[in-house]
């Protein structure tokens, strides 16, 4: 079955958004301004994502991910508008950040229930990793310690992302 780029996109874009967070992090090219285009695009992509899928994200799981997505875009909105009006500070940005670390680690133990070896292990482990990545980070007592947690947390969800988009056959398109 063909697979259309809502299918494999959040595949690309899962790992590409922590990409950016390790980078604001650690790499001077990452400023507040690209910080800013890059929530700025998730959040239009995320509430286009909410709107149009809505109708077709029903069941225990595609229900808790949909949930994901409202939360997502709810957060990551703070995070742009954070960003926008205040100079230095940002002081609901860590909200977004926090935000995008726990709520997919947590559906992601919902959909471990849901699923079969070998795809439930994979979603409890991504959940695990990035539960210990949000840990690792909020403890981090250095810039290191910081972007392992945030590696950490890219890693386990983007496990289970790629798990989802494997699992997924596709509408065609």
């Amino acid at each position: 079955m063909s697979r259309s780029l809502t299918d494999v996109a959040p595949a690309v874009l899962v790992p590409a958004a922590w990409a950016l967070a390790l980078g604001a992090h650690v790499s001077p090219l990452v400023s507040r301004h690209v910080l800013l285009v890059g929530l700025s695009v998730m959040t239009v992509l995320l509430g286009a994502f909410a709107v149009l899928a809505r109708g077709e994200m029903t069941g225990p799981v595609l229900a808790v991910w949909q949930g994901v997505v409202v939360v997502g875009f709810v957060v990551t909105l703070v995070g742009a508008v954070d960003l926008a009006v205040t100079s230095d500070a940002d002081p609901a940005l860590p909200v977004t950040l926090y935000g995008w670390m726990i709520v997919p680690a947590l559906a992601y133990v919902a959909t471990a229930a849901e699923m079969d070896p070998p795809f439930n292990r994979i979603y409890l482990g991504g959940a695990v990793l990035a539960l210990a990545g949000a840990a690792t980070y909020g403890l981090a007592g250095s810039d290191v310690d910081a972007a392992v947690g945030i590696a950490a947390v890219g890693l386990g969800q983007t496990a289970g992302i790629v798990a989802a988009v494997y699992q997924n056959p596709g509408t065609g398109g």
